[in-house]
């Protein structure tokens, strides 16, 4: 089993399998970690501050709700946001964070997607992790 498993998330069902996978692997005492990362744009932050404190609310609301079904498994978990690069924020929090692991929703891809499919998000925390890396299709 492992300690602290980081979960990043975008909010939508897709997430939903690895987070259930996530509190299997965490099991009792374990601890998951949701992240989802708020892309900025290249612009000072402070000018769009109102905008982003809206992007904040709704991850909050959607961690909510994905956090909730986690609750019942004795799984302790935690919930945050970020601001940056989606890619660098998240090996950031990994290693900062002593994650064990980190376990991502991947799409399915097709031979024909192979080119464009190695870009994904999930694929390149994969390759550039400190830490193992569990992608759920």
């Amino acid at each position: 089993m492992f300690e602290h498993v980081l979960v990043p998330v975008d909010l939508t069902d897709r997430n939903r399998r690895a987070l259930e996978v996530a509190a299997r692997m965490a099991g009792e005492p374990g601890e998951v970690t949701l992240l989802h990362v708020i892309e900025t744009l290249d612009l000072p932050f402070d000018e769009l501050e109102d905008f982003y404190q809206r992007l904040h609310d709704r991850a909050q609301v959607g961690m909510d709700q994905m956090a909730e079904p986690l609750s019942t498994s004795g799984v302790s978990v935690n919930q945050r946001v970020s601001y940056g690069n989606r890619l660098r924020e998240i090996l950031a929090y990994s290693e900062q964070n002593a994650s064990d692991l980190i376990v991502m929703s991947s799409r399915r891809l097709e031979p024909s997607d192979a080119p464009a499919g190695l870009a994904s998000l999930s694929h390149q925390v994969a390759i550039l992790s400190q830490v193992p890396v569990l992608l759920v299709k």
